[in-house]
Formats: C-alpha cells, sequence, structure tokens
C-alpha cells in the first residue's frame, strides 16, 4: 500500500483528523481526538515540559504514523525552550502514511509552526537544522530497532503507538519490547495508550517499572514505563503498605525518585506470577487501581512471544493462545465477571484486553 488515495481524513472529536488503516483495519488515532491524544497519551506522561531544560532531548516515535506524536513532542519541548536540541528516530512500517498526513494538510488546524519539518521528513525521511536531528526509518521496526540500537541511541522519552495487540502483535512481544527498553536511558519515560495486561507483563519482563496514565475520553488508562537506575526500593513489612521493598515472588515495589512518581517493576526473567496478596500491596501516586492489578494474574497477562524477531502475526497469535490454554492462571472471563458490576471495574473496562 503506496497510494496516497488510500488514505482519507477522518474527523476526531477534538476537530483534528485521522486516518483509518485499510491494512491494520483500525483508526490511527482514538475518535475521542486525535491531537489531543498525542499531548494527553505520550507527551505529557513522559513529562517532555520538564526534559526540554536539558540541552540535548532524544525521542523514538515507534509507528510514527501520521507525524502527530513527533508534533506535539515538538510544540512542547521548543514552546519551553527554543534552543533544546532534539534529535528524534521515527520507526514506520508505510512511508505513505506520513506523507498522506502533509499531502491532505492534517496539520493546518494545529497552529503547528514545523510543517516544513515534518513534511521534510515525511518524504525526505531525515532533517537537520541547529536544532533538530530527525530520521524517519521505514519498515519493520523489529529490524530498524536494530540499528537504533548500533547507533547508542538512548531516548529520553519512547512513544509506543502500534496498532493494537490483536492487530499487531508484533510491536507488543516480550522481545521487541525488551529491545525498546535497551534504547530507553536511565532516567526516560516510555509511553503508550495500551493498559493491555500482555503489554504490562512485557514491560516489566525487560526490567522497567510500570504504572497507570490518565484515561483521555474512554475508560482505560495508558501505561508508562520506566528503567530501574533512579529509583529506590526500601523495606516493607511483610502485607504491609511502604513506599517500596522486595515482594513475595522475588519483584521488587520502587519509587521513581527523581519525577516523584511510584511504580511497579518486575525482574527481567518472566517469573511464576505473584500471589494476589503480594501484588495488591503497591503503592503508587499514579497506582494500578484493584482492578488492573487482578488482571495481571489472569491468564489476559500472558504475554505475545516472537523469539527472533521476525514471526507473522498469526503465528504469534496461535503461540500465546495456545500458552493461554495451557495456562493455570485464572481465565479472563471469571476476574471480567467479577468486576463488571463494580464502578471500578466499569470505568477500566473498553479496551482490548
Amino acid at each position: 500500500m503506496t497510494n496516497l488515495e488510500n488514505f482519507t481524513p477522518k474527523l476526531t472529536a477534538d476537530g483534528s483528523f485521522t486516518f483509518v488503516s485499510q491494512e491494520f483495519g483500525e483508526s490511527f488515532h482514538s475518535h475521542y481526538g486525535a491531537k489531543q491524544e498525542s499531548f494527553f497519551k505520550f507527551v505529557e506522561p513522559t513529562q517532555l515540559t520538564k526534559a526540554a531544560q536539558k540541552p540535548v532531548l532524544r525521542l523514538l516515535d515507534v509507528c510514527y504514523g501520521l507525524g502527530y506524536n513527533t508534533a506535539a513532542a515538538l510544540q512542547t519541548i521548543w514552546g519551553v525552550n527554543p534552543n533544546c536540541n532534539v534529535e528524534v528516530i521515527g520507526l514506520e512500517l508505510n512511508p505513505a502514511v506520513p506523507q498522506a498526513a502533509i499531502a491532505h494538510n492534517l496539520f493546518d488546524n494545529w497552529n503547528c509552526n514545523y510543517i516544513e519539518i515534518l513534511s521534510q521528513l515525511a518524504f525526505e525521511h531525515q532533517v537537520q537544522t541547529p536544532c533538530l536531528k530527525a530520521k524517519l526509518l521505514i519498515g519493520d521496526a523489529r529490524s530498524a530497532i536494530a540499528i537504533v540500537r548500533e547507533s547508542n541511541f538512548l531516548a529520553d522519552a519512547i512513544f509506543l503507538d502500534p496498532f493494537s495487540p490483536p492487530q499487531c502483535p508484533q510491536l507488543w512481544t516480550v522481545e521487541f519490547i525488551k529491545q525498546l527498553s535497551l534504547c530507553l536511558h536511565e532516567d526516560g519515560l516510555l509511553a503508550t495508550y495500551s493498559c493491555a495486561a500482555a503489554v504490562r507483563t512485557a514491560l516489566l519482563s525487560a526490567g522497567l517499572a510500570i504504572g497507570s496514565t490518565p484515561p483521555m475520553g474512554r475508560r482505560s488508562p495508558g501505561t508508562l514505563a520506566a528503567r530501574i537506575k533512579g529509583w529506590k526500593a526500601e523495606e516493607q513489612e511483610a502485607g504491609g503498605r511502604g513506599d517500596g521493598g522486595e515482594r513475595g515472588d522475588g519483584g521488587v515495589w520502587g519509587v521513581w525518585e527523581e519525577r516523584g512518581e511510584k511504580f511497579l517493576h518486575h525482574p527481567p526473567t518472566p517469573p511464576t506470577p505473584p500471589t494476589p496478596p503480594t501484588l495488591l500491596t503497591c503503592p503508587s501516586s499514579s497506582p494500578l487501581c484493584q482492578v488492573e492489578k487482578e488482571h495481571l494474574l489472569t491468564r489476559a497477562a500472558i504475554p505475545y512471544r516472537d523469539p527472533q524477531l521476525s514471526d507473522s502475526s498469526e503465528v504469534i497469535l496461535k503461540r500465546r493462545q495456545q500458552e493461554q490454554q495451557a495456562s493455570s492462571l485464572e481465565p479472563t472471563s471469571h476476574w471480567r465477571k467479577r468486576w463488571l458490576s463494580a464502578t471500578q471495574g466499569r470505568d477500566f473496562f473498553g479496551t482490548s484486553l
């Protein structure tokens, strides 16, 4: 699919436009607001207004798409610090997507001063100005991430924005997310719109700490992840609620000190899932609610796997299905039924679990 005519602008609730992918059968953005999603789900959680005070800020935009997330990031960063030197690497499968966004003038109502930059990036795949060094790597992100790693690029912010896990499982696997974690600066943050248990398990298995980000328009939250360095574990009494400490399964509750946020961390090697009493002791300023914590104890939490980073989506989905069928974890339907009548549960449901 390379023809720009394959993309027809679709109006979203905040007045911005998106596209619908014929290949994946999904919209590129939430119908609640495409532009709004870029700011609320990616830019704000990764705290770019604070990071913009740094002399150099590095951004990895996974599934660049229409370019909205990068545009929102540049607008935010240079609005705070016009002299910040920004380095951007975007990963995108289909070059026609960002080109169609420019061809349809989708940034006209953004009040964005960087359309020329975005246009050059879309059509030439690289831009260099006194304050920006950006490149767009076209192709399968599973291959492109190796190029990012080889360049020793460590991102202050990673935007993880593929299509949903059931439609694009290859970019939500334990193996791919592990590669992303190796491209994250020790003080960096990774943001995604997804709160799927399989995604959160993959983030935890990569040695990242996780927390929830607020819902935007829909019921379910997003997820924020950070590397372990920069936060500490503290003693926690058994059954108590401290600020951090070891869990019964060898995991650790930790506090991300620099940003004053708290996350749940799990060791890099996928362990036997923790028992509910241990998991439910997470103290966090952006806490996983009870329904989310118990979600991580169900078969929905079995992650997608792609050992060689080369399997088709069908193979990845089948592998997970087989693992779920053989699992002794609680069926997700039981968890859903248990929580469906509760207010907290009703607020959470409505996403790909």
